[in-house]
């Protein structure tokens, strides 16, 4: 559906959504020759983000009075907490981390800034200003999976990185990418004003940057 919410945000920052989509961390993933260590500082991170992540889904939970909201917002936390949690920190302990280490880890200053922006964004508005601060990451994957995927310059035989193009390009990430589109559209029909567009776009052009700068730091091993 072109004229959806999340297209209209994306058309209003055609280049930094570029910018994040098409960074140098994911062309070396697709090539295979991003460096060991710039995808292990990244994995490490991913962890930290996560746990942040669960805290937004939680926040929605208490943002809202709708029960559907409220139920859909519970199963995502859920699903981070008891599902994705486990499933990252067994791929992590493919690349020699693993959960105690991670842990451990002092958050980077990208991390920071991104879970951060994504938490202030949903405290100080409403569920629809969260969701748009998660959209990038949620949505964003999906569409970076499935377009690394369909791409016949993408590496996949002997690519240390293909599995995790695989797991975003797969099924069942493609589900939960069109979720999270479609909830998006349900909270815009709700509360979504010609004159609040503007402020949502500003969020969702932050929080791409705030993406840009997490591939950046993974590929650069920042602090």
């Amino acid at each position: 559906m072109s004229d959806n919410l999340f297209a209209r945000l994306k058309a209003a920052c055609q280049d930094d959504w570029q910018a994040y989509t098409g960074h140098d961390f994911v062309r070396q993933l697709a090539a295979g020759t991003l460096a060991q260590a710039s995808f292990q500082h990244y994995l490490g991170q991913d962890y930290l983000f996560l746990i942040h992540f669960a805290r937004a889904y939680a926040l929605a939970a208490y943002k809202t009075t709708d029960l559907g909201e409220m139920r859909s917002a519970v199963a995502s936390l859920d699903g981070i907490l008891n599902t994705e949690m486990a499933l990252h920190i067994e791929y992590c302990q493919g690349w020699g981390l693993d959960e105690t280490a991670m842990t451990a880890l002092p958050e980077a200053k990208a991390t920071m800034a991104y879970t951060r922006f994504v938490l202030e964004s949903g405290m100080a508005g409403d569920s629809l200003d969260l969701y748009v601060a998660l959209a990038p990451c949620v949505i964003g994957y999906g569409e970076i999976g499935a377009a690394l995927a369909a791409d016949p310059g993408t590496v996949l035989a002997d690519n240390s990185y293909a599995s995790w193009i695989e797991m975003y390009a797969s099924a069942d990430y493609q589900e939960v990418a069109l979720g999270a589109d479609a909830q998006l559209d349900r909270l815009g029909e709700q509360r979504l004003t010609p004159a609040r567009f503007e402020a949502l776009a500003r969020t969702f052009r932050q929080a791409t940057r705030l993406e840009a700068d997490f591939w950046q730091m993974g590929l650069t091993l920042a602090p």
